[in-house]
């Protein structure tokens, strides 16, 4: 009387692993959904939080006392108001791609970046606009001494430099980042306090150089898609794995006697 084809059933080590290796799998794709998942609410909360910081009405920007405990994502996309002065220094242009512009400029340019003297001390660094590639050299040099001034802006944290990023350009007075510490090294009194922030002003009147109101609050959030995509893993791999052990039990993988060639 012959076996049935599951009955004597050996298992090798190399079968055994495999069911182990599927299901850590189908774990680790599960885990990875629910961070994603996590992520996709975690994200939606900061573009909830910068659009309401961005439509808020403008604050003082705080003093230069506050700098040294200030934490920059605090005060990221919030609106601010100055009241000092532009130094009569050359802005600093940095090189930019505005892609999706606001006003009618766009393309491979320059953030002008100025630094302004509060009232109260301390310098900020203000992005006065964009400027097209071919015109920077117009908007580069030291303007003449400015009165005092109250501007509006909105404060942005610093841009994080990679591995990649060439130094500061002193010499050609060119930077890649607006990081307000790299930015320091254009200054003629270096001394002074430095805002841990920089600041983006508004859109004017139309068609004016620099270009203001180029401040960029969209994020992206694909997290769902990734989600998605995990979970999905993580339904098709026991699927995978069930077709797998029932291709074992099918006698022509079973030798005779019950037994698995």
């Amino acid at each position: 009387m012959s076996a049935s084809p599951s009955a004597g059933r050996n298992w090798t080590l190399g079968q055994l692993s495999f069911v182990v290796l599927m299901l850590g799998l189908t774990g680790l794709f599960i885990m990875l959904g629910i961070w994603q998942a996590q992520r996709l609410g975690e994200k939606e909360a900061l573009i909830a939080l910068v659009e309401e910081r961005f439509e808020a009405a403008p604050v003082a920007f705080p003093p230069a006392a506050t700098w040294p405990d200030l934490d920059p994502d605090s005060l990221d996309y919030r609106p601010l108001s100055a009241e000092g002065r532009f130094l009569p220094l050359a802005p600093v242009p940095i090189f930019t791609n505005l892609n999706d512009p606001a006003g009618r400029y766009g393309g491979v340019g320059y953030w002008i970046m100025a630094p302004f003297e509060l009232s109260g001390g301390g310098i900020v660094w203000v992005n006065r606009g964009f400027v097209p590639e071919a015109l920077v050299d117009q908007y580069a040099t030291a303007p003449e001494p400015s009165a005092p001034a109250t501007i509006e802006g909105v404060a942005r944290r610093p841009e994080q430099s990679g591995s990649f990023t060439p130094a500061p350009d002193v010499e050609r007075r060119r930077e890649w980042v607006r990081d307000p510490v790299r930015l320091t090294a254009f200054l003629d009194q270096p001394d002074q306090p430095i805002a841990p922030v920089t600041l983006d002003l508004r859109a004017g009147p139309a068609g004016e150089l620099p270009q203001g109101g180029e401040t960029l609050i969209s994020f992206s959030n694909r997290h769902l898609e990734y989600a998605g995509t995990w979970f999905l893993f993580a339904a098709i791999t026991p699927v995978m794995l069930g077709i797998w052990l029932w291709r074992q039990r099918r006698p022509e993988n079973l030798a005779p006697g019950g037994r698995e060639h």
